[in-house]
């Protein structure tokens, strides 16, 4: 077995190698004579900071010494926050997860590093480290002895927003498994968590849920907003919001709870909710910022108006519903009310699918939006889309391009592994099999292949015979 040299060593033998004195390797590095032999002697610790002087002058990779630095600077040493906390940082910079999962196991066995790691994950996540800051954060929650404590609450609502991503399988178990801090958050960001529990329920079609914490949002809501408006901490809590002034979190939650209710098909609720955020008379501020947000919500109210319509049956009030959403940006939810309710009541929507048809031709992925609860339910509702054009076009008997939005369907469904929906695009496919060309069948077959595949590997079996 080859012994690894020490960084003394291995300093050393450069240095004769290249026929390079104490004093002149000093100048290249920008370190004193007295400190590059004090640290070739084993005489003085060395710094991170002059580590990486040493080996930039050596010409090697800056993280090349760092697997022994631990081994010999850390382990076999007192620990030192000073000294561990810019070599963290450096590994965060180099990428070195690795190297930061070995230092920070020494350091949980010790209580009072518990607060100072944590409070490094918070300056990484806030810099945008996020895979150090979860590692961190996910160290602080399994040592964290207080069950009850708000800093474990933190790292809980921070792991949860850093692992919702596009599996929605995933985004599952993140949320269940968050479930249990909200309560022990402070009243700003329980408002914040309860606001992205609800969208990833939404996304994940869970209308139960959805409306248990848009209530829990809106009741925690009111409360603070009676007891903070015009007090001392107004202005403190205002800016620990991240969605908004505070009345918009009421009015969200009563436009969530709407949402879940016209979902489950409860639409004479749904209607109530919806008034209940179109109405915002009892808004004090008066500011731009509130002013922009009272009329968001009465744009949205007047729209899901429309739709509580629609949905319960009225067609009536369907052409004032395609006029109104022509005006806006972005139509695809709105588009997919449109053909749900096509689907649903059996009228037809050709006229409407031409006159979108640009935007539809043109859509692509959500790229950004305030937080990727919210782009999970774009993403979720695209997927939707296709599958609901998809049934429209094959009951019209429109068959090719039918099979051609499913196959899409069944693509992005795969990709956020929405196990309904891939459900629902393969009950569909044989619903109408045979009148798919050989062409389609196999274009079909081999997307749910890949489907398959994916979840086969996932449910931990290798596929194949390689």
């Amino acid at each position: 077995m080859e012994i690894t040299p020490m960084i003394r060593t291995e300093i050393e033998r450069y240095l004769k190698q290249n026929g390079i004195t104490l004093t002149e390797f000093g100048h290249i590095i920008d370190l004193n004579v007295g400190t590059v032999s004090g640290i070739v002697t084993g005489n003085r610790s060395i710094s991170v900071n002059q580590l990486d002087r040493i080996t930039a002058g050596m010409q090697l990779p800056p993280d090349y010494f760092y697997d022994r630095y631990i081994e010999e600077c850390i382990i076999e040493s007192a620990l030192n926050w000073r000294k561990i906390s810019p070599f963290l940082y450096r590994c965060v910079e180099l990428g070195r997860l690795d190297c930061i999962k070995r230092v920070v196991s020494l350091l949980l066995d010790t209580p009072i590093y518990i607060p100072l790691l944590f409070e490094m994950a918070e300056d990484l996540f806030q810099k945008e480290f996020l895979d150090a800051a979860d590692c961190l954060y996910e160290n602080v929650a399994e040592s964290e002895r207080k069950q009850h404590s708000e800093r474990l609450a933190i790292c809980q609502y921070r792991l949860f927003s850093l692992r919702i991503g596009k599996d929605q399988a995933q985004n599952l178990q993140t949320a269940a498994r968050f479930e249990v801090f909200v309560d022990r958050l402070n009243e700003a960001d329980q408002l914040d968590a309860l606001k992205d529990l609800a969208n990833v329920y939404r996304s994940l079609s869970m209308w139960d849920k959805v409306y248990k914490f848009s209530s829990q949002m809106h009741q925690l809501g009111e409360i603070q907003y009676h007891l903070i408006y015009h007090s001392k901490k107004e202005k403190e809590f205002k800016n620990k919001l991240r969605s908004g002034p505070l009345f918009a979190y009421i009015a969200y939650a009563k436009l969530m709870c709407a949402h879940a209710c016209d979902a489950k098909g409860n639409h004479k609720e749904a209607l109530e909710h919806i008034q209940g955020y179109a109405d915002l008379s009892w808004v004090k501020e008066s500011d731009d910022e509130s002013l922009y947000w009272k009329n968001q919500f009465q744009q949205w109210a007047k729209i899901n108006s429309y739709v509580n319509r629609i949905m319960s049956g009225d067609i009536s009030a369907l052409p004032d519903y395609v006029e109104h959403i022509s005006g806006e940006k972005h139509i695809f939810a709105e588009l997919l009310n449109v053909v749900e309710v096509a689907n649903r009541y059996h009228i037809d929507i050709d006229h409407i699918l031409q006159r979108f048809e640009p935007q539809i031709a043109a859509y692509r992925e959500p790229e950004h939006t305030n937080s990727l609860a919210e782009q999970q339910v774009l993403l979720e509702e695209a997927v939707r889309f296709w599958y609901k054009l998809a049934k429209y076009n094959l009951f019209k008997e429109r068959y090719l391009y039918g099979f051609k939005c499913l196959i899409e369907a069944l693509k992005k469904s795969g990709i956020i592994n929405h196990a309904l929906l891939i459900s629902n695009c393969a009950g569909l496919f044989f619903r109408f099999s045979e009148y798919a060309d050989p062409e389609t069948q196999a274009q079909f077959s081999s997307a749910y292949e890949e489907v398959w595949k994916k979840n086969d590997q996932e449910d931990g079996f290798s596929f194949g015979y390689n």
